[in-house]
């Protein structure tokens, strides 16, 4: 594992240390680390941050997290005054969605790599050797497994970590189950219920006895499809934390007898009467782990889906495929290329359930990518071997 390295002051004098770095994000080890605390002011942590030095926190933790909230005020700032036209310069073309999301993706970008720049301390055993620190022991040995060796973290991901922790406890609820999903750390909440709605209610084929469920993530499809009469369900992932998830959440629901949760990527082996894939709704390369849920490098998993949804259709069998057009609204990806690709399978459309997205997202007119979520229609494809 990577260590980064800081000189320190002490009661002897100036010396070398170093720890374990780890980055659940894959942000890489900062090559310059300052010693910060209490008496740094937030303009001087700023300029540090921009400038891609790291503040390794030696004072109070609750002021750390006011830092980062007085960091998080300047970028934010900055980027508004930025958006500023002057006169001279009012007659430019406004840029197109496109442009705006790749802007929008590359400022989101900077301004997490400068809030990462606060890093803290964790001692073996994952307790925070500064005053007023919470104890987070439980949150980390979900995230991170059996504790090693003291290490360094970025102070925005323990947050990420705490608030996933909280989420895992309390779960998000699904009205189409009645009850309630808890997400791990890293593994894609279902927040945005309404693709889940349109599972629940998508008409069934002839035959419910086998289904698959194709990046199953947190389980939160295969536990409606279990609900809505399927003998059998077969979910699979990749991903270790969204396999453990899955299984966790199965068994809460008291369905872990119709589902079976298989590391695979994409298809089982055979055959089922539905097929459901939710896959990352835009083509694009993620900049952290989380960020594979959003999207697709080159639509890798959608195009994999369509390609392999044929063969693994049983007699009369539905793909379901959940996807978003908000691709189509920035420019990313058209409809008639998703169309070829269907057509190209060996597939035809038997029908399509749409929806529109109801979070808060949608409704934010301050949004930089407003014009194309209140566009955005989620759509349930109902696929068959043409």
């Amino acid at each position: 594992m990577t260590r980064i390295e800081w000189i320190e002051g002490g009661e002897f004098g100036t010396v070398s240390r170093s720890a374990l770095w780890r980055s659940e994000s894959g942000w890489p080890a900062p090559k310059k680390v300052v010693i910060a605390d209490d008496t740094m002011a937030a303009d001087t942590a700023y300029r540090l941050a921009l400038d891609g030095t790291a503040l390794l926190w030696r004072g109070d933790f609750q002021n750390a997290r006011q830092l980062v909230q007085a960091l998080a005020r300047r970028i934010d700032h900055k980027g508004s005054r930025a958006k500023r036209v002057k006169p001279a310069k009012a007659a430019k073309a406004a840029p197109t969605l496109t442009e705006s999301f790749h802007r929008h993706r590359l400022a989101q970008l900077q301004r997490a790599r400068t809030l990462a720049m606060l890093l803290i301390p964790f001692d073996a055993d994952y307790t925070i050797p500064l005053r007023r620190a919470p104890d987070v022991r439980q949150a980390c040995n979900e995230a991170y497994g059996a504790a090693t060796e003291p290490f360094v973290v970025s102070l925005r991901e323990l947050l990420g970590l705490i608030g996933a922790h909280e989420w895992r406890t309390r779960g998000v609820p699904i009205p189409a189950l009645d009850a309630r999903i808890h997400p791990w750390y890293g593994v894609f909440s279902p927040v945005r219920g309404e693709y889940v709605e349109l599972v629940a209610q998508a008409p069934l084929p002839q035959k419910t006895g086998v289904a698959f469920d194709i990046g199953a993530g947190t389980g939160v499809l295969s536990a409606v499809l279990a609900r809505r009469g399927f003998k059998r369900i077969v979910a699979t992932d990749m991903d270790e934390r969204a396999l453990g998830c899955a299984r966790e959440n199965i068994e809460r629901l008291g369905v872990g007898s119709q589902v079976d949760i298989v590391k695979a990527d994409l298809f089982p082996e055979g055959q089922a009467d539905v097929v459901v894939c939710n896959p990352p709704w835009l083509p694009g390369k993620p900049s952290s782990a989380i960020e594979y849920a959003i999207y697709d490098p080159d639509s890798r998993m959608l195009r994999g889906f369509l390609a392999g949804l044929r063969t693994h259709l049983a007699p009369g069998g539905e793909g379901w495929l959940i996807l978003s057009d908000l691709a189509e609204h920035l420019g990313l990806r058209s409809r008639e290329q998703l169309l070829k690709w269907i057509e190209a399978a060996g597939l035809a459309v038997a029908g399509r359930q749409d929806v529109r997205p109801t979070h808060s997202k949608a409704m934010d007119q301050d949004d930089p990518l407003h014009a194309a979520r209140s566009q955005e229609v989620t759509s349930l494809w109902r696929l068959r071997a043409a």
